[in-house]
């Protein structure tokens, strides 16, 4: 019987390893799952195709400090939100040591920098060289979601070193909501507004808005250009080769994730429902992800599958 994530998500001790690693058997596959719309719905799709498989799922709902935590102590078996380079501080200590397992890039077309509403890119204000010439317009104000989140981190360093005449900007450091609010009302009103944007998320499909170049890569290589890892602890992965293929091809497009965001995010629908109907609306997509991988038994996984959908 398929369990809802929903009623799967557990919390773990703000300190993980105490007791030594979690001791779940072979057909238990622990996620460490972020309070991200996007990696909650992606999970409650891996859920749904797995359980047929002869697999469970146990998902995890902690930090992103805690999940790479739980990946070194062997508390965590996948992470499917290794952001980087956002997450470059947290994750290169990890992989350097051979500890975790770069599976794939599972989001296809991910990005982080500064965005404005199309009126402004229409009115020509289209990359960061174009934003201090109109810091009256802006009122020196770049609007992002947390003092230390890695978009501020990056800002202040823009600051600090006055790239792009920034060094008298100020960052308007509040959170996701209160910036997409900031953006929202602006962009009703169409006053002037610039704040970090990303995708895949909702934004993209909510607001009428365009991504600044930025020929120096202040936010990383290709103007901002991200890759969303799949990573797996890698004693576990090196146990578990069908798992490997399993999440090696079990990937999405920036927009359909964006999609997914929407769904759970702003329509408030229940991640096993929006899962649900991504896996039976895309059936060629599901078959293809599957090509080689069995379920635990040994046998072909996609016809297991299809029957439970």
């Amino acid at each position: 019987m398929r369990i809802p994530l929903t009623a799967t998500l557990m919390s773990l001790p703000l300190t993980l390893g105490l007791a030594g690693p979690a001791q779940s058997d072979d057909g238990t596959v622990d996620i460490g799952v972020p309070a991200w719309p996007g990696i909650t719905v992606k999970t409650a799709i891996a859920s749904q195709l797995l359980e047929p498989m002869g697999y469970s799922v146990n998902a995890q709902e902690v930090g992103i400090q805690i999940i790479y935590q739980g990946l070194d102590s062997g508390d965590m078996d996948v992470f499917l939100g290794g952001w980087l380079p956002a997450q470059e501080p947290l994750y290169t200590p990890l992989d350097e040591s051979g500890a975790i397992t770069t599976v794939v890039n599972n989001v296809d077309g991910a990005q982080m920098t500064l965005v404005v509403p199309d009126y402004l890119y229409d009115q020509g204000i289209q990359s960061f060289a174009d934003l201090d010439e109109n810091r009256d317009l802006f009122d020196g104000k770049i609007h992002s979601f947390g003092a230390g989140s890695a978009a501020s981190q990056v800002l202040d360093k823009a600051i600090d070193n006055d790239a792009w005449g920034l060094g008298d900007w100020q960052i308007m450091d509040t959170s996701v909501v209160a910036m997409l609010g900031a953006a929202r009302n602006a962009i009703e009103r169409e006053e002037p507004i610039v704040w970090v944007g990303w995708r895949p998320h909702w934004m993209n499909l909510d607001f009428d808005m365009r991504y600044l170049d930025d020929p120096k890569d202040l936010f990383g290589e290709n103007n901002g250009e991200s890759q969303v890892l799949t990573l797996m602890r890698t004693p576990y992965a090196d146990a578990h080769p069908n798992l490997v293929d399993f999440f090696d091809g079990f990937t999405f497009s920036a927009e359909e994730q964006s999609w997914m965001i929407n769904e759970f995010g702003q329509k408030e629908r229940a991640p096993d429902a929006v899962a649900r109907e991504w896996l039976q609306d895309h059936p060629e997509r599901v078959q293809a992800m599957l090509e080689d991988v069995t379920t635990r038994d040994g046998d072909p996984a996609w016809p297991a599958v299809k029957a439970d959908l």
